[in-house]
C-alpha cells in the first residue's frame, strides 16, 4: 500500500513480546487481516492487541497515544483503547509499537447498524470529546484540526494530479475556496479524534461501543470532526450527525476543507494499491462538491 511500508510477521511479534514483555510471552499471537492504511494488528491472547506501525508517519504517533490516551480515557463516555505497554524497535523492526486492550465489536455498516443511531451516537461522543479538559495537550499547527491555510499547498498539489474525467478541478477548488473563506476558529483548542470512519468505530448489540485508533488525535479546531458527514456517516443520516455534533455554519464550511484534504489525495494515492479506499475518497470529493449547490 505504501512504497516505504515495513512487512511484519507473527514471528517477529512473538520475539518482540518475549524479549520486551515477558509476562505475555506464552500468549498466542495471531495476525489479523490488514485493515486501514497505517498499522498491522496482531491479537495477543484473548484480551490484548498489538499495533505495529507499517510506515514512518504513523510511527511518530505511538508516543502520543501512549502518553495521552490514558489521560483522555477517564473523560470519555466509551471505552478507549489506551496502551497498556509500549514496545521498542527490535528484531529488525524499526519502530516503537503498542499493546492495547482488545475491545469486542464489529465495524458498522448501513446493513447491520441503524444509520440514525450511528449518527446520533457518534455525534454525542464527539461532543463529549470536545468537552475534555485541555490538560496542556499538544495543539495541532498543521494537518487535521490545524489552521486550514496550512493545508493549501497539499490540496492544490493533489487537485492538480486529479483525474479530470471524474471530477472538475475547478469544482474541487471551489469547495476549498469556500472553506478558506469561512471565519477562522478563534476559540480554545478542543480535543478531537480526527479520523472518524467506520473502520475506527466498533458496534455491538445495536450500539456504538468504542472509538479506536487515535493516531490523528490532538487539540485544535473542533470542525475537524464534522468531516465525517461527507465520508463515512451514511448520507441519510448526515444531517442528524451535524445536529448531534452541534457546531455553527462557519465550522460546517471549514469542515468541508478538512474533509477535502485527505479525500483529494487519497483518491489518487490509493488508486492502484487500495482501490476500495480510492473509490471511497472519490465519493467524498463528489459529496463535497454537491454540498455547495
Amino acid at each position: 500500500m505504501h512504497a516505504d511500508e515495513v512487512a511484519i510477521d507473527g514471528g517477529t511479534v512473538r520475539r518482540l513480546v518475549a524479549a520486551q514483555l515477558p509476562k505475555w510471552a506464552d500468549l498466542p499471537v495471531r495476525r489479523l487481516p490488514p485493515t486501514g492504511t497505517d498499522n498491522q494488528l496482531f491479537r495477543l491472547g484473548d484480551d490484548l492487541l498489538v499495533r505495529m506501525p507499517r510506515v514512518p508517519g504513523p510511527a511518530e504517533t505511538v508516543a502520543f497515544e501512549h502518553d495521552w490516551l490514558p489521560r483522555l480515557a477517564p473523560h470519555l463516555p466509551l471505552p478507549t483503547p489506551a496502551p497498556v505497554a509500549l514496545g521498542e524497535p527490535g528484531e529488525g523492526y524499526p519502530f516503537a509499537w503498542t499493546v492495547v486492550p482488545w475491545i469486542e465489536g464489529d465495524n458498522p455498516t448501513e446493513e447491520t447498524f441503524d444509520p440514525e443511531e450511528w449518527a446520533s451516537g457518534l455525534g454525542a461522543f464527539v461532543r463529549s470529546c470536545r468537552e475534555v479538559p485541555g490538560m496542556d495537550g499538544p495543539v495541532t499547527t498543521e494537518g487535521r484540526g490545524g489552521p486550514l491555510p496550512a493545508l493549501d499547498g497539499w490540496v492544490r498539489k493533489w487537485t492538480a494530479r486529479a483525474d479530470t474525467s471524474e471530477v472538475s478541478r475547478d469544482a474541487v477548488l471551489a469547495v476549498w475556496a469556500d472553506a478558506l473563506d469561512a471565519p477562522a476558529y478563534d476559540g480554545e483548542p478542543r480535543w478531537f479524534h480526527g479520523d472518524l470512519h467506520e473502520g475506527n468505530l466498533l458496534v455491538r448489540d445495536g450500539r456504538l461501543v468504542a472509538v479506536i485508533d487515535w493516531g490523528c488525535a490532538g487539540r485544535g479546531d473542533p470542525a475537524i470532526e464534522l468531516n465525517a458527514m461527507w465520508g463515512y456517516v451514511p448520507v441519510v443520516a448526515a444531517e442528524t450527525y451535524r445536529d448531534a455534533v452541534g457546531l455553527d455554519d462557519a465550522a460546517y464550511r471549514r469542515a468541508r476543507g478538512y474533509a477535502l484534504a485527505p479525500a483529494i489525495s487519497g483518491w489518487t494515492y490509493y488508486r492502484e494499491t487500495a482501490p476500495e479506499i480510492s473509490r471511497g475518497a472519490l465519493q467524498t470529493v463528489r459529496r463535497l462538491i454537491a454540498s455547495l449547490d
